[in-house]
């Protein structure tokens, strides 16, 4: 599958929610949450679509990064089911890294669920290592984060001979 990507604005507010109650079923964000988090100078969201048809959002990921800052954090990441499976997650995040990178972070954070192995593989593969757990952060289910962390590294150019 292809899609399109392009930032997110609040008039993806309902989209992203419909993805954001079903793949994050019992500590999903609310309305009032994600609308803010639209909002933030700070954040960079991103929607997936398949070209041609930008009102049905697929994946939604967003970042927060204040410019000239050191750290960034990974806010969040969601795949609808019909998307899954694609590559659509790596792409993502691979955004959100270089979004990052832009702004001048040198560490990118994020927290996972410790009963998501998939999410985990994936950040693993993209160079993030787990540095500490939070025991029962997800709420109501009670699961640990784990956080991880990426160093962000600066491209090396070398001129071929």
């Amino acid at each position: 599958m292809t899609w399109q990507l392009r930032r997110a604005t609040a008039d993806d507010l309902d989209a992203i929610m419909a993805i954001e109650s079903t793949v994050f079923t019992t500590d999903a964000w609310s309305s009032a949450i994600m609308r803010a988090e639209l909002a933030d100078r700070h954040g960079y969201y991103l929607v997936a679509f398949p070209p041609g048809e930008p009102d049905q959002i697929d994946a939604y990921a967003g970042l927060r990064s204040p410019l000239r800052e050191p750290q960034a954090d990974i806010q969040t990441i969601a795949v609808a089911e019909r998307a899954r499976r694609n590559g659509l997650g790596r792409v993502l995040m691979l955004q959100l890294m270089s979004e990052a990178r832009t702004r001048g972070a040198r560490e990118i954070f994020l927290e996972v669920r410790a009963d998501n192995p998939s999410a985990q593989a994936l950040y693993v593969s993209l160079g993030f290592e787990q540095i500490a757990v939070r025991p029962n952060y997800y709420q109501p289910d009670g699961v640990d984060a784990i956080i991880m962390r990426m160093a962000v590294v600066e491209p090396k150019v070398s001129v071929a001979l």
